[in-house]
């Protein structure tokens, strides 16, 4: 009996000595990331001894993951908020408005038609012009910069994400190596630094674990991608980017280190790194492609109405804007000689859409296709065709189906099917669009032609000033001038019957009422010339009016009115899907109000969203420190307990000892 009372006590000392060891080692590490509370429990052996005890952590899967994928989720908005609310201040500044600039321009371009004369009202319209292109070069800087800076960051993160996924992989096997052996207790270090890396890894990117054999945890991503395998395999990531070396692409290393491409939806990616691609995505691409695309549809429509008109050097305005040519990206995988540069056809301006375009080599001869493509890069809409004429410009003369876009296409050398480039226009064009010329002489705001009534008219027909809508045609001459002369209109006895005459000779011909586009009515040679006029009310037979050339233009504003219409004109395209001609257009002032509202509501938006999630985790945190974690005053609770139950045993152990000791000494 007293040697069983022995042995019992012996036992009971060395259970509570294990529970003391598991509390003290609990108390230890309170405060140390990631530890995971444990317990030590015990069974009873047939002769009443306690058994060795059996110590694990007091980890519930399911709240790990829960915990997981909320902190993949608050990382994601953390990241994209934190990165959006700069971009949303500097585009919501008042200093930073391009409708400021817009508007002051327009402005002057008004003060300009009050003084058509003045060389100070026009010097006016160029200064402005700049601050406008300046405005633009710091906002598409600014993009730019962020641009930089997210790639910079992609490459920490993905560094950062590699490291624990090694780190994750090597643990695994230092846990597989005890699994099952009486050592696996003493590696409970190894589970937590595992659980750890995990979770810190779910701050990067968006993952799931599962079961391994050997107590290994396989980790994929939510995508699906596997990123640590079992016996230690893994893959990692890389960053690089095709076609644009500086659009950096997150890419995973598989297939015997072939580094291939994660085609995902950066919302489903999470974590830090997924915030900060649809940052880039949803906010720096569609803000610098706009910026862009509103630079272009200006310097195009200003050039092109400033061309119709006459300077005030008496000459055929021409360019006010620089509007840049950009190379095209070439894709890695093409085999053939071919490259391109990308403009805006003349007067096309308002056709192009706020996308990137990816141009395709398809397998007819010289035949490609025109894509564009969303900030994601996927189709928006229906891919044009194009066949490449002998001079290698594709315009809109060149589309065989769809529509041009716009676009001008430069194309040298010679491609093979399937070959692609990538066209970022409107990105290259937001920084780089510059002034032709500063001479405020330069803006045409005076009409080449004019027009009169006949003196003796009797009835009440009018000749509208004219409108004049092309100067290529060959109609004006060098020095300035009408190459066929003044034009002469005699109404004659018969209903809606004019005489015209001019340097080409005489003809007559009958209008349909209205009275609208005389010239063109009137047939060829006339309806070529590049200009047009109507007469409206009621001419009496004999009645005349005249067309002529507007000598030296003094104080006309006829054309510059037309400039200044530019401010109110719908000039931006909303979207890829609906036809360019349709209803479908924005002003400027529309256009970058919003780009603003756009860039504030997803902001705002994201903020929203990221509150959410940011109390789930917490709740998430608070569910799983209730069961992981180190609760100090339950601990404390425990080891006052363990104290007595040690010093009850010691107790029991000392009474064996004397029953032990009389029994010897009994026996001599």
């Amino acid at each position: 009996m007293s040697f069983n009372l022995l042995n019992i006590a012996n036992s009971g000392i060395r259970a509570n000595s294990e529970l003391l060891q598991t509390t003290s080692k609990n108390i230890a590490n309170v405060n140390t990331e990631g530890y995971v509370r444990e317990r030590t429990e015990f069974t009873t052996m047939i002769d009443n001894q306690v058994s060795r005890g059996q110590t694990y952590r007091l980890l519930n899967e399911f709240a790990q993951k829960q915990l997981n994928r909320d902190t993949s989720n608050k990382s994601f908005f953390d990241q994209f908020v934190s990165e959006a609310s700069r971009v949303d201040q500097i585009f919501s500044e008042k200093s930073n408005s391009l409708s400021t600039s817009i508007n002051s321009m327009f402005n002057n371009v008004q003060e300009a038609l009050n003084q058509p004369s003045s060389t100070v009202a026009r010097s006016l319209v160029m200064s402005d012009a700049q601050n406008l292109i300046d405005q633009m070069d710091r906002l598409a800087g600014i993009v730019s910069e962020q641009k930089a800076v997210v790639n910079e960051q992609l490459e920490i993160f993905s560094e950062e994400a590699n490291t624990l996924i090694e780190s994750i992989s090597s643990l695994n096997q230092e846990i597989a190596g005890v699994h099952g052996t009486k050592n696996e207790a003493d590696a409970s270090s190894a589970y937590n630094e595992r659980d750890k890396a995990i979770r810190d890894l779910s701050k990067l990117i968006d993952i799931e674990t599962l079961d391994g054999p050997n107590g290994e945890k396989q980790v994929f991503m939510g995508t699906g991608e596997a990123v640590v395998m079992q016996n230690g395999s893994f893959n990692l990531f890389s960053i690089s980017g095709d076609p644009d070396a500086n659009f950096k692409e997150l890419r995973l290393d598989v297939n015997g280190g072939q580094a291939v491409p994660l085609e995902i939806d950066p919302t489903k990616l999470k974590g830090k790194i997924g915030g900060l691609l649809a940052f880039r995505d949803d906010i720096l691409v569609p803000a610098q492609n706009q910026i862009g695309q509103m630079g272009i549809a200006l310097a195009d429509s200003f050039n092109q109405q400033n061309r119709l008109g006459m300077d005030a050097n008496g000459e055929l305005g021409g360019d006010i804007f620089d509007i840049p040519t950009v190379s095209a990206f070439v894709y890695q995988a093409n085999t053939g000689t071919a490259n391109m540069s990308a403009t805006v056809e003349a007067g096309k301006g308002s056709e192009l859409p706020a996308s990137d375009f990816v141009i395709t080599y398809t397998g007819n001869p010289n035949e490609v296709s025109i894509q564009p493509i969303d900030n994601k890069g996927e189709p928006l809409g229906s891919a044009s065709l194009a066949v490449i004429p002998p001079s290698g410009i594709i315009d809109s003369a060149a589309i065989t189906s769809g529509e041009s876009f716009g676009l001008e296409l430069n194309v040298t050398g010679a491609g093979n099917a399937g070959d692609q480039f990538q066209i970022k226009l409107n990105s290259g064009a937001a920084g780089n669009i510059s002034l032709t010329t500063g001479r405020g002489e330069d803006i045409a705001l005076a009409s080449p032609i004019r027009t009169a009534d006949g003196l003796d008219n009797t009835g009440t027909g009018t000749i509208s000033p004219g409108d004049v809508s092309d100067v290529t045609t060959g109609s004006f001459t060098n020095p300035l001038g009408l190459a066929n002369g003044p034009i002469n209109i005699v109404k004659t006895a018969n209903a809606n019957e004019y005489q015209l005459t001019d340097g080409n000779g005489t003809t007559t011909f009958t209008v349909t009422p209205p009275a609208n586009n005389i010239l063109a009515q009137a047939g060829a040679p006339y309806d070529g010339y590049g200009f047009d006029f109507n007469i409206e009310g009621v001419p009496a037979t004999g009645d005349t009016f005249n067309l002529e050339f507007n000598e030296g233009g003094f104080d006309d504003n006829r054309n510059g009115q037309k400039l200044a219409n530019l401010q109110n004109t719908d000039l931006v395209r909303q979207n890829v899907v609906a036809s360019a001609s349709a209803d479908n257009h924005k002003t400027l002032n529309q256009a970058y109000a919003g780009l603003v509202t756009d860039v504030g509501v997803v902001t705002s938006q994201a903020m929203t969203n990221g509150a959410a999630f940011d109390a789930l985790a917490q709740q998430s945190e608070a569910w799983y420190e209730s069961l992981s974690g180190v609760n100090l005053d339950e601990e404390a609770a425990n080891l006052l307990r363990f104290q007595q139950s040690y010093a009850a045993s010691a107790q029991v152990l000392s009474a064996a000892r004397s029953i032990f000791d009389t029994l010897l000494s009994a026996a001599r």
